[in-house]
């Protein structure tokens, strides 16, 4: 194990999604379970999604998620990559981790991004439109507000005033640079996109402000990394979400996640084909050695101080030795 490696953080972002012939039920239980692996492997944090509308994705309501995992767990950090902040009044979303805080002091995280609804229909429902997300850093200045009491309006968050969660930016186009100028950590991705991530890495560190809430800048770099005794093992982990996502660009939904050999006995036209096999490449996926390599890239690349993971998959078990097998890369718990 190289010592970059092993000066690094690896967490876990799990985003809870449904396999055919399972319930969105079970797929909750799933990640609450995973999360319990997950603290025993020596996994630094456990995050959780918020998707609405969403065929394939049981996560809706994080921090209740988050309020599970953390229930189900001793020391893992929790939290949630991310709330999406336009999506809800800062208030609200203060006082949501200003009780988890409050119920599990000094292990809750509190993740943040910009995005709106998956569809119109989506956003309609929920009452926000694409220009909602336009707004983001207000909104996150008002949230961080809350906690240390200045907001305008007389009204005292409770019970957040006064607490400390650590709140991330989750990068997503100007997010590098809303993330600098608030002082926060943030999360860039994907993996496999690695100079757009470091241009974005780059533009956080140039024009990083301290604050508060980080006196330096702090970089977690987030994508798939899959890991087994072979590649065409590590590249089977892959393939669920690969074909999910060739199939809602095909086809406009997001679909469950379906076993990996009924995936490579489908007759794919020209047009899935081409998207299937571009969600295959360029993730980090292959034998310990070889993933251990490529680790080792990305951070001398990007320096960045944490590796949140994001992968995906039918077969739990995979799944689990994958993450066991990471584990082993980075010197976590036997």
């Amino acid at each position: 194990m190289s010592s970059l490696i092993s000066d690094v953080r690896f967490s876990v972002l799990d985003r809870s999604r449904t396999r055919e012939g399972h319930t969105d039920a079970q797929a909750l239980r799933d990640t609450v379970r995973l999360a319990q692996d997950l603290e025993r492997l020596g996994y630094h944090r456990f995050w959780v999604s918020e998707h609405h509308g969403v065929p394939g994705v049981a996560g809706s309501a994080p921090t209740v998620l988050a309020a599970a995992v953390a229930a189900a767990t001793g020391t893992i950090r929790v939290g949630t990559g991310g709330v999406m902040l336009p999506n809800h009044r800062p208030l609200v979303v203060a006082e949501q981790f200003g009780v988890l805080e409050s119920l599990f002091p000094g292990r809750i995280d509190m993740g943040l991004g910009r995005s709106v609804g998956f569809t119109g229909g989506v956003r309609k429902a929920l009452g926000h439109g694409k220009d909602d997300a336009d707004d983001f850093a207000g909104q996150l200045d008002e949230l961080l507000g809350w906690f240390r009491g200045t907001s305008p309006t007389g009204v005292r968050a409770r019970p957040s005033e006064g607490l400390t969660v650590p709140p991330f930016v989750l990068a997503m186009g100007e997010g590098a640079e809303i993330a600098a100028r608030a002082g926060l950590p943030m999360v860039i991705g994907d993996l496999r996109d690695r100079e757009r991530m470091r241009r974005g890495v780059d533009t956080y560190r140039a024009r990083f402000r301290p604050s508060p809430w980080a006196a330096e800048p702090y970089v977690v770099v987030s994508g798939t990394v899959a890991v087994a005794a072979d590649a065409a093992k590590a590249r089977r982990i892959l393939v669920p979400e690969a074909w999910s996502m060739a199939y809602s660009r095909t086809h406009g939904s997001f679909p469950p996640l379906a076993p990996a050999e009924r995936v490579e006995a489908l007759a794919m036209t020209e047009r899935e084909r081409g998207f299937y096999e571009t969600g295959l490449a360029g993730q980090l996926a292959g034998t310990p050695e070889q993933v251990a390599a490529e680790l080792e890239a990305v951070l001398k690349e990007t320096g960045a101080q944490e590796v949140l993971v994001t992968t995906s998959t039918y077969d739990r078990t995979a799944l689990l030795d994958s993450y066991r097998g990471l584990a082993d890369i980075f010197g976590g718990a036997a």
